[in-house]
């Protein structure tokens, strides 16, 4: 048996287990997603941002290691990448498309298969202490599961600020509706290659 000893309440690191991902990198493999960027992915993601009003927009897929940004808008470079200065220190930090598994809130929405609500990450000590709030200077977040027919959690759409926002209902319900949305999208995608 081993014991971690308990981390301050301010910087908690739990990344939820994921036993889904296997079968969610065989399906994303079959699906051809969450390798490459689509410039159908960048434009849905802009127009997240725009809808929301965010400055940085995602469509992310998620394996056992990692996350993909198959869809990125940023207001640097708009759709398709760009830069995120991180406000802890003022250095600008290069946000690509891809991110480690621990880094940032979309891990714990594809675990939870449900959409997450922080208006302020530091309101949250299970959220606070995650790398992308000192790397970054993440704020708050709004994400949403892409839930497709077999019930998987494929990944994930999202909006960032550096800022705390209050989203409210109305960003709740609207980043549910384009993250099922973008699941029909796919799944027509799905129906029409035979896949």
């Amino acid at each position: 048996m081993s014991y971690d000893p308990p981390r301050p309440a301010g910087r908690l690191l739990l990344t939820p287990q994921d036993k889904d991902a296997p079968a969610r990198v065989r399906r994303l493999r079959r699906l051809g997603l969450g390798e490459r960027s689509e410039p159908v992915l960048d434009a849905f993601a802009d127009r997240l941002a725009q809808i929301a009003s965010a400055p940085y927009a995602m469509v992310n897929f998620i394996d056992e290691e990692q996350q993909f940004f198959a869809g990125l808008r940023t207001p640097y470079a708009g759709a398709g990448g760009g830069r995120l200065v991180a406000a802890a220190d003022g250095n600008e930090l290069e946000l690509g498309r891809y991110m480690a598994r621990d880094h940032g809130f979309c891990p714990h929405v594809v675990v939870r298969r449900k959409a997450l609500v922080l208006e302020d990450v530091c309101d949250y000590p299970r959220f606070a202490g995650n790398p992308v709030v000192d790397e970054f200077g993440v704020r708050s977040y709004l994400g949403a599961p892409l839930l497709d027919r077999s019930g998987i959690a494929l990944g994930t759409i999202c909006v960032v600020d550096t800022g705390p926002r209050p989203w409210g209902r109305a960003g709740l319900e609207t980043i549910k509706a384009m993250a099922a949305e973008l699941t029909g999208q796919l799944e027509a995608r799905e129906a029409a290659h035979g896949i």
